[in-house]
C-alpha cells in the first residue's frame, strides 16, 4: 500500500505559492519519491492553478471541502464536479474545522459520496476530542463516525485520523494511542483503505509516527506550508 502524504494549506497562500511544487520537487525529486503519493490541498481560487503547477511533477492536488450537490442555488459552495473540472483528483470531507463549524456525519457521508460520483478520491476525517478520549469514548466515538461518514458500497477512500485536541496545538498522541486507534480502525475498514495520521505533524516526529502499523501516511496541517518540511515528512516516509 503505498503511503500518502497529504498537505492541507488550510487558509493560507497566494497565487505566488504556484512555485511551491516545483520547490517540493527540486528538494525532493519524483525519482527518489518510491512507493509515496504526494498531495497538495490548497484554498479553492487556486485549486486550478496549483493543479497546473503539478502538471509533470507525480503531485496530486485536492480539494479542502466540497458541497454535497453538483449544482443548485448554492451561493458560495463549490462541487466536487467543479473540483475536478479544475484538475483535483481529491477532496477532504468532513475535517474537525468544518465539523467544529456545524458539520454532521451525515453531511460528510453526503458530501464524500459527491465526491466519488465526481471521480475525486475522499478523505474522510474523523476524531474525538479531548474531553471524549479523557472520558475513554475515544474508540466508539471514531467507530460511529466512520460507520456514519463513509457512505455504502464504495472503497475507493481514505481514512484521516485526526484527534482534534492535537490539531494545529502542538500536542501529538503518544505512539501507543496512535497505534491503538488506527488498529482498531483498520478493523472497520478493512485491509485495502488507507488510514492516515493527522494532527501537529512534523520533521522531528514524522518518522516514528509512519513506521506505526496501519499509519499509511498524513495529513499535514502547517508542516506543509513550507516544502522544505514537507520533503522532510515525505523523505522520512
Amino acid at each position: 500500500m503505498r503511503t500518502l502524504i497529504a498537505g492541507n494549506w488550510k487558509m493560507h497562500g497566494s497565487k505566488d505559492w504556484s512555485r511551491k511544487p516545483a520547490e517540493f520537487d527540486e528538494t525532493l525529486p519524483s525519482r527518489q519519491r518510491t512507493g509515496i503519493d504526494v498531495l497538495i490541498c490548497p484554498p479553492f481560487p487556486y485549486l486550478a492553478a496549483m493543479a497546473k503547477a503539478c502538471e509533470g511533477l507525480d503531485i496530486a492536488v485536492g480539494s479542502q471541502d466540497c458541497h454535497a450537490n453538483s449544482s443548485g442555488a448554492h451561493t458560495g459552495e463549490t462541487s466536487a464536479e467543479m473540483v475536478a473540472d479544475c484538475g483535483a483528483t481529491y477532496a477532504i470531507v468532513g475535517h474537525s474545522e468544518r465539523r467544529a463549524a456545524g458539520e454532521s456525519d451525515s453531511d460528510a457521508c453526503q458530501k464524500a459520496e459527491a465526491a466519488l460520483r465526481a471521480g475525486l478520491i475522499p478523505i474522510i476525517c474523523v476524531g474525538e476530542t479531548l474531553e471524549q478520549r479523557e472520558a475513554g469514548e475515544a474508540l466508539s466515538v471514531v467507530e460511529g463516525q466512520i460507520k456514519e461518514s463513509v457512505p455504502y458500497g464504495y472503497d475507493d477512500y481514505v481514512i484521516a485520523y485526526e484527534p482534534v485536541w492535537a490539531i494545529g496545538t502542538g500536542k501529538v498522541a503518544e505512539i501507543s494511542d496512535i497505534k491503538e486507534m488506527h488498529d482498531h480502525i483498520r478493523g472497520i475498514v478493512g485491509a485495502n483503505t488507507r488510514i492516515l495520521y493527522g494532527g501537529s505533524v512534523k520533521p522531528g516526529n514524522a518518522k516514528d509516527i509512519l513506521a506505526t502499523e496501519n499509519v499509511n501516511g498524513a495529513l499535514i496541517g502547517g508542516a506543509s506550508l513550507e516544502m522544505a518540511d514537507l520533503a522532510a515528512i515525505a523523505r522520512s516516509a
